[in-house]
């Protein structure tokens, strides 16, 4: 494949996953919105704001330290769209490795979005920016912990391949025990790694004023919201790939993909409209604490599934 086919490729499924991710969020407004007896926005709402802001200027506080502040959002922005490339390169044709270990390249890019946002706000030079960078790293490691956990399983099951292609064609980890311990776990570590309710913590706007957003603005704004939009489609393929077998190349094989997909979106807005904002320290504490000895004892019976050839463990 010749170097323009990449990138034609990259910037096709970053633009496709851009559109499924404002898509998504519309939906999970739209829901909320009905939940607590509301109209909503149309679901192209998140749309129509990007656009709004992209039309706008982008104001930088005096404090700000320029270059960092301004090239944070970009970087998260890219690192997510390279991520996705990945992963539907990875669904489409589970028979070709793109390269080996690509599932431990999608998870360090999946990290960067998160830095970038850490790293934004703390150039920014706002106090309220500065609280919220705080939590965003608290947040960061306390949930990296138990996912990595949680992924080790079915990567375990595989063979201990780190393939995506070759995960998703062994037996998927959800027919066993440890598989449906380490799914669970990863279904909250995602919940953790969007932002949303109950760990919205680093954004909180009626605590710290959006908190790693209050000095952004216009484009800058924007970026991070498209980000955002794209880590809302890109975690829940994420999940079905590693977890529950990605996809078979047939018509009955989409619809299960779609239908496994749309659970987890669902899933997401659920635990968003039914549960309150939790304090950074219970936070930690439930991940490190709970979730993080829950995907160590989900590893063990996968290693003991392995070892004596039980499939149910």
């Amino acid at each position: 494949m010749s170097v323009g086919l990449i990138v034609l490729s990259f910037v096709a499924a970053g633009a496709g996953t851009l559109a499924l991710g404002f898509v998504l969020r519309g939906v999970d407004r739209k829901v909320t919105a009905r939940v607590q007896y509301r109209v909503g926005p149309p679901l192209i709402q998140p749309a129509i704001d990007v656009l709004k802001l992209m039309a706008k200027e982008t104001l930088m506080p005096a404090t700000a330290r320029g270059t960092m502040f301004l090239m944070a959002p970009v970087v998260g922005l890219a690192a997510t769209a390279v991520a996705a490339a990945i992963l539907w390169r990875a669904l489409l044709w589970p028979g070709e490795t793109a390269f080996v270990g690509d599932l431990v390249v999608v998870i360090y890019l999946l990290v960067v979005p998160a830095l970038m946002t850490i790293v934004g706000a703390s150039a920014s030079g706002n106090p309220h920016a500065s609280v919220g960078a705080a939590r965003e790293l608290k947040l960061l490691m306390s949930y990296e912990l138990p996912m990595l956990l949680a992924v080790l399983v079915p990567v375990a099951q595989a063979g201990w391949s780190f393939e995506l292609g070759a995960i998703q064609q062994a037996t998927p980890a959800l027919y066993g025990v440890s598989g449906v311990i380490a799914f669970v776990i990863a279904i909250i570590c995602m919940q953790a790694k969007l932002g949303q309710v109950p760990f919205d913590l680093a954004e909180a706007e009626c605590e710290i004023m959006s908190g790693v957003y209050v000095e952004y603005s216009g484009p800058s704004l924007a970026t991070f919201l498209m980000t955002r939009a794209m880590l809302t489609a890109v975690m829940p393929l994420l999940l079905v790939m590693v977890f529950w077998g990605g996809v078979t190349q047939s018509v009955g094989g989409w619809a299960a993909f779609a239908g496994k997909y749309l659970l987890l979106v669902v899933l997401v807005t659920l635990i968003r409209n039914t549960n309150p904002r939790l304090r950074i320290d219970q936070v930690v504490r439930f991940f490190w604490f709970r979730l993080a000895p829950a995907g160590v004892v989900a590893m063990i019976l996968a290693l003991v599934g392995i070892t004596k050839g039980l499939s149910w463990l």
